[in-house]
């Protein structure tokens, strides 16, 4: 007999959160016990090197609304928020972090939110502390530009953490794109959209396990997953070189046939050679970006492998999901 799907599903990425994970539960269990009358709390585990793995499953015996999830490796933060979407069997699923940035309090008025028939319940962060000025004005930057390179409206200074409502959950995990930017995607499909206002908390425990290589990859991810444009733009900067170089050409075909022939003017020369050529590596770079992304979605591999589940998942389906 399958088990009843519950009014509320959490979904919790893990990484390295072996020591914060407790405190996050109990937040979380009294968000929940306010905002819903049924419940269920998915942690999953993304592939972490520490005793994360451990702490979820200490804490799903003993709390039966707990699921534990336990990915085959690492996949990434967006690869661990999908399989928990997957797996999520409430009507509202709502996404947020382990380390009590986002505060799992404002889950009951996100849910009164929804009750007016908004599908998509998001956080928009109205400051970030602990973080440096230099990486607030790096957000700031990113968010203008995706904005103007996105197909769709993304919200700025928001993430992950949103509540979502069962339709959304279910678009999504139709969706069979790898590199996938859930925030996007989830602005892409539209609906009713609301924000809440917050002011972003520090970090409860350890350190982000976002290094600058894995912000930069997300976005990259942002910008290349719902727009052309950067092929366009790519297009723009060549065309207009081009047209530079041709000018550049027949002035000096007319100098040379006017006999204002010199050595002089071997450092422009240079310039123009080196600008152009950074340029043509600059757009073949967007292009294989582009090629790449879909040699690896023509590979048609599980998006997330799973290793192992503690709790009822009343899921009856594989372990791995295309």
């Amino acid at each position: 007999m399958n088990k009843p799907s519950p009014l509320l599903s959490v979904v919790v990425p893990c990484y390295r959160d072996a020591i914060g994970l407790p405190a996050m539960h109990a937040r979380l269990v009294e968000a929940c016990r306010a905002a819903a009358d049924s419940y269920e709390i998915l942690y999953i585990d993304d592939g972490s090197p520490d005793d994360t793995w451990g702490t979820i499953t200490r804490i799903s015996r003993s709390d039966q609304t707990v699921v534990g999830i336990r990915l085959s490796r690492n996949h990434g933060h967006q690869l661990a928020v999908t399989t928990g979407l997957y797996y999520a069997r409430g009507g509202r699923v709502l996404i947020i972090d382990s380390d009590l940035q986002d505060p799992p309090e404002l889950l009951p008025e996100m849910m009164k939110i929804m009750d007016g028939g908004v599908d998509n319940v998001y956080g928009q962060r109205l400051s970030r502390k602990g973080v440096p000025a230099w990486k607030q004005f790096c957000y700031k930057a990113y968010y203008k530009l995706l904005s103007a390179m996105a197909g769709c409206y993304i919200p700025p200074d928001t993430g992950d953490f949103r509540l979502i409502s069962r339709r959304v959950v279910d678009i999504i995990n139709d969706m069979p794109e790898h590199h996938r930017f859930l925030r996007g995607m989830i602005s892409w499909i539209g609906f009713r959209q609301q924000p809440i206002f917050y002011h972003r908390d520090a970090r409860h425990e350890g350190e982000s396990g976002y290094t600058l290589s894995k912000l930069f990859a997300i976005a990259v991810d942002g910008i290349t997953s719902f727009s052309i444009k950067p092929l366009r733009v790519a297009l723009l900067i060549g065309s207009v070189f081009a047209v530079l170089c041709l000018l550049g050409m027949l002035f000096g075909l007319v100098g040379y046939f006017a006999g204002n022939v010199a050595v002089a003017g071997w450092t422009s020369i240079m310039v123009v050679v080196l600008l152009s050529s950074s340029l043509q590596f600059f757009v073949l770079g967007v292009i294989g970006e582009y090629v790449g992304r879909l040699f690896v979605q023509s590979k048609g591999r599980p998006l997330y492998l799973v290793m192992e589940t503690v709790g009822e998942t009343g899921f009856t389906g594989g372990a791995q999901r295309k």
